[in-house]
């Protein structure tokens, strides 16, 4: 089971300006399996050990995966169930509840593993918050979101950053971004637009829009017209590697053949905007984004503009908490960010990623480990892979 995941990167996404035609960050949890919010890190649980250490640490993120039975009580449970622990020799692993049960164990009483579990209901109440919040026009009243769930505002606050991945108030504010950026699309005027967002100023549209976007809202409506764009190129292992950023940060890391075809792909991605070539004040981000590139997996400390939709956020923030060395498949991804039946969405947000080796999409695999579905190319995903995992094992 992988280690507790966490986020390398020191600086904040900036903005969020992206595409359309993705999940909802929330869904009506209709029954399990249904998407709920989530943000637990993506783990495999296919070897006796590591579910042996899932049982020993009481690790709720294994529920569901599978149970375990113990020969001398004759009960099956849930791997984080709160009753003694018992002795290794004497647990048997199965794939679901039936299996357990054809196997001639019966369900815990204490951990009801054929039940609801705490963490389902967690997560039905999280996305219920979520789905306030996402029709609430002003931050709600954390406490008022506490009470509606039937927790402490501590507990809530906890609880939500927990399942969710973000606090209540940055959730508040990705939906709005989206509401701006929709508005901003649909609406004749930016005028227009701000009323129909909800904003009672423009002063507060013009404010919140800086740090959603990433640009002014009527760059926005232009697609990004006038928003300039440093970027520089430079050899590599792997052929060469284009880095480009705006004011805030590293909005690009391309990997390709030729520097040319790298500029192509940038003007691709941002065709509105004003392009400037050359490495000048870009120098140290260069010489950090190779670096990365030769050995996958450093601790790194760079600004970026991470520009997409809440969903591709959210999926985007799941590969940067995968450890360098192991992988997760779309399926594991999905789950882990709470949107289990979204696993061709999770694909997509994969490709869309414009930040090569910063956000490690190459640790993304299909079921069984295959390698495919990477934009730059399924040969460097494997270097990438191989380099991590030989510093790994020899770290």
């Amino acid at each position: 089971m992988p280690r507790k995941l966490t986020d390398r990167s020191t600086a904040p996404a900036a903005s969020n300006a992206g595409t359309a035609g993705v999940p909802r960050a929330t869904e009506k949890r209709a029954g399990r399996g249904s998407e709920v919010p989530g943000s637990a890190a993506p783990g495999s649980y296919a070897t006796d050990d590591a579910r042996w250490e899932a049982v020993t640490g009481r690790d709720a993120r294994a529920d569901g995966r599978f149970v375990y039975s113990v020969s001398s009580t004759g009960v099956y449970c849930r791997p984080s169930c709160a009753s003694r622990q018992p002795r290794r020799e004497n647990v048997r692993f199965h794939e679901n509840c039936a299996a357990a049960e054809a196997a001639g164990f019966r369900a815990c009483k204490r951990c009801q593993p054929n039940g609801v579990s705490p963490a389902d209901l967690d997560a039905a109440r999280m996305a219920e918050a979520c789905r306030r919040i996402e029709a609430a026009e002003t931050p709600p009243n954390p406490v008022e979101l506490a009470r509606a769930a039937g927790l402490s505002r501590f507990h809530f606050h906890r609880l939500f950053k927990r399942v969710v991945g973000v606090t209540p108030g940055q959730f508040f504010a990705r939906t709005r971004a989206e509401r701006m950026k929709e508005e901003l699309r649909r609406s004749s005027t930016v005028t227009q637009a701000i009323y129909d967002a909800g904003f009672q100023s423009s002063s507060r549209f013009y404010d919140a829009s800086d740090k959603a976007l990433g640009m002014t809202p009527t760059q926005f409506r232009d697609g990004g017209a006038g928003l300039a764009v440093r970027y520089a190129t430079a050899p590599c292992s792997l052929g060469y590697v284009l880095v480009a950023a705006t004011e805030r940060g590293i909005c690009a890391v391309f990997l390709g053949d030729t520097p040319h075809s790298l500029e192509a792909q940038l003007r691709e991605e941002f065709p509105r905007a004003l392009l400037q070539a050359g490495a000048a004040g870009l120098s140290d981000w260069l010489r950090a984004v190779v670096k990365e590139v030769e050995r996958p997996g450093g601790k790194f400390q760079l600004p970026l503009d991470v520009r997409g939709t809440v969903f591709q956020q959210r999926v985007w923030e799941a590969l940067r908490r995968i450890p360098a060395g192991e992988t997760a498949t779309y399926s594991e991804i999905a789950a882990a960010i709470g949107a289990p039946s979204a696993v061709r969405a999770v694909a997509s947000a994969c490709a869309s990623n414009r930040l090569a080796v910063l956000v490690p999409c190459h640790r993304a695999v299909r079921i069984g480990g295959a390698l495919s579905g990477y934009r730059w190319g399924v040969e460097r995903k494997k270097t990438l892979l191989q380099r991590e995992r030989t510093d790994g094992s020899a770290g």
